[in-house]
């Protein structure tokens, strides 16, 4: 058994699982391994196979996670040489036989990149949605969020929604990089706990709003809350005790070239919208 580290922009998947008649990293993983001849063509996925968990449509990931039965040969450079450009392989380890990458996965990190700008960050947007924020009620936010809560008021799931968060955020600019961190996520959790503390951040909720949301009792359709765009997340880390990840120097050079030409790439791209926009104003 052998568990492989994978880093991908999540920007023309929809989502990592497999699903019928549309592109998702899944597929991509599986189409892979079926070039090297590691996965038969009529099987359904490798023996043993599993993944640290589910991202939405768009979500990327640094740390996404998988196992599965390989041959002592296939190496994350050996791997990538069949992945799309988008998904890259860069780090490897050995696993127990009985190995499951979301069962043994003891915690999960994801970062949101949220547009969050101060009064004085910058001048004012029209943008829906960029009304300033005020860092004190973004840290009381997190505060107040963090710990276990029933968070059944922030996912469409119906079980499981009993869970351990902690939630961070460090500015950067006009940006705020919340971190959120617990040992499994309900669907769309991150997503809505970010929206939650932008409308905190921003006067649109009273800080006594969260209160209400964590209240098992559930909200009316009019109050609740919507989930953050998902193309801002990231799932950042995936911890497992039993496992000591070794990094593919190669590969792991290779694909922050690869990322680094798609930053490059984004970046060229902002200033050029930045342009439209300034001679419409």
């Amino acid at each position: 058994m052998r568990a492989y580290r994978l880093a991908y922009d999540g920007t023309d998947y929809f989502g990592f699982q497999r699903q019928p008649n549309v592109p998702t990293v899944e597929d991509k993983v599986f189409d892979a391994l079926r070039n090297l001849d590691v996965l038969a063509t009529d099987a359904r996925k490798p023996a043993g196979y599993a993944a640290a968990g589910r991202t939405d449509a768009g979500v990327s990931a640094l740390a996404q996670t998988i196992a599965f039965e390989a041959p002592d040969w296939l190496s994350p450079r050996a791997f990538n040489s069949a992945l799309s450009a988008d998904i890259r392989a860069w780090a490897s380890a050995e696993a127990p036989a009985d190995f499951h990458a979301t069962h043994h996965a003891t915690r999960r990190t994801y970062s949101y990149h949220l547009y969050a700008p101060r009064d004085r960050d910058s001048p004012p947007s029209a943008v829906a949605g960029a009304r300033p924020v005020d860092d004190d009620r973004v840290h009381a936010a997190l505060e107040a969020l963090s710990g276990t809560h029933d968070v059944a008021n922030l996912t469409p799931d119906d079980e499981g929604t009993r869970r351990t968060l902690t939630l961070e955020a460090e500015r950067d600019g006009s940006f705020l990089e919340i971190t959120v961190s617990a040992p499994g996520f309900a669907r769309e959790l991150v997503r809505r706990l970010v929206a939650l503390v932008h409308a905190v951040a921003t006067g649109a909720e009273p800080l006594a709003k969260i209160d209400r949301v964590l209240d098992p009792e559930p909200l009316p359709g009019h109050e609740g809350i919507a989930p953050a765009p998902p193309e801002p997340l990231v799932l950042t880390d995936v911890t497992y005790p039993v496992l000591t990840f070794e990094r593919d120097t190669e590969a792991a050079r290779r694909t922050h070239e690869i990322f680094e030409r798609l930053r490059l790439e984004r970046t060229t791209g902002a200033r050029v919208a930045k342009q439209l926009c300034q001679g419409l104003e």
